[in-house]
């Protein structure tokens, strides 16, 4: 049986519900109607059940959130530049959100709407939200479901849509994630690896400027497994221009993982497994202005590129009738244990 309970209501009475997968002995996440939200997600750690990624109280904390803490993304993660973009020779108006341009799918997005829930069991979540056409700006009335699946220490999220018209297209999911477990613990004290060997130069409204640079001798390498406090160098440009890490990663097309992290506090680690062409780091900071004493977390976000519409060198990101999207993220854990040496740690999740 699926457990499901009241997450509060909306401060225009809407009620919020939680739902739960997986159970207490190992991996287990709690899941909101409210966003499809991964608001809660458990493993068992070196200190006992460690939660993993940042979290709020209430449903109308969430709706209010403006750090996006584990939505649904859509309809077009990341950034649309001028939050307009020319689609068929027609040129669309988006939702500006972020100064002049267009971010996570604009005022609402996905992450503060209501998904329907069906047919949930101890191990499935499937949700669905009908986007109508106007929608933020968006063309076409799109239908998009969104399936949790919890087995064993994997959570896997797929993404499945079609719309009526052609429309910019681009979802990814959004938790920030602290193995530690402790709000203490910084965040960027955790392990990286990722598998990209270019990274999207911003500007200062983090625009990509359209180049792909090589990550070789830059703070942006993590093809070998470093922190981000290792990595980081404060004379970077790019870091200085970003106030951090929150740069666009491009994977490499024969790699079959997306990340792994690993916390040496708690000794779990992760690895996100994914057929997105890109990779978002986002180092948090701005949640010390955002959510003060929630601490850090650091969101891994498998996308398209960031304006991919207005960038013609870029992958397509028109989602066209006839057709429908798929795309897949899997988030699977293991406990290697604290302060493993990197190669007990990628062996661990390979088995995991």
């Amino acid at each position: 049986m699926t457990r499901t309970r009241p997450f509060g209501r909306l401060d225009d009475g809407t009620p919020v519900h939680a739902w739960t997968l997986g159970g207490a002995e190992g991996l287990s996440a709690e899941i909101l109607d409210l966003g499809g939200i991964l608001a809660r997600l458990e493993f068992p750690g070196a200190h006992g059940r460690t939660g993993l990624v940042l979290g709020l109280g209430d449903a109308q904390a969430y709706h209010d959130d403006p750090a996006y803490l584990g939505i649904l993304v859509g309809r077009f993660g990341n950034r649309i530049a001028g939050a307009a973009c020319t689609l068929d020779g027609e040129r669309l108006r988006l939702t500006a959100n972020q100064g002049r341009n267009h971010l996570h799918g604009g005022a609402s997005g996905f992450g503060r709407r209501l998904w329907t829930v069906e047919a949930p069991d101890a191990s499935t979540l499937v949700m669905r939200y009908r986007s109508p056409h106007g929608e933020e700006g968006y063309p076409g009335n799109l239908d998009v479901r969104a399936t949790y699946r919890l087995q064993g220490a994997r959570l896997r999220l797929d993404f499945e849509a079609t719309s009526d018209r052609p429309t910019p297209f681009n979802p990814t999911h959004h938790p920030y994630f602290n193995l530690a477990g402790d709000p203490a613990v910084p965040a960027s004290a955790q392990w990286l690896q990722v598998p990209a060997s270019g990274y999207l130069p911003v500007d200062e409204a983090l625009i990509p400027l359209g180049e792909v640079a090589g990550v070789s001798g830059s703070p942006f390498d993590f093809r070998a497994a470093r922190t981000l406090d290792a990595a980081f160098d404060g004379r970077d440009p790019q870091l200085g221009t970003a106030g951090g890490y929150d740069h666009c990663l491009v994977l490499d097309a024969h790699s079959d993982y997306a990340a792994m992290l690993y916390s040496p506090h708690s000794g779990i680690a992760l690895r996100i497994d994914s057929d997105a062409p890109a990779l978002q780091l986002y180092g948090g900071h701005g949640l010390d202005r955002q959510h003060p004493g929630l601490g850090r977390g650091l969101c891994l976000e498998p996308q398209g590129f960031p304006d991919a519409p207005n960038r013609p060198a870029f992958p397509d990101a028109i989602l066209r009738p006839g057709t429908t999207f798929r795309r897949r993220i899997e988030y699977r854990f293991a406990m290697p244990g604290r302060t493993r040496p990197w190669e007990e740690v990628a062996a661990a999740l390979e088995r995991a």
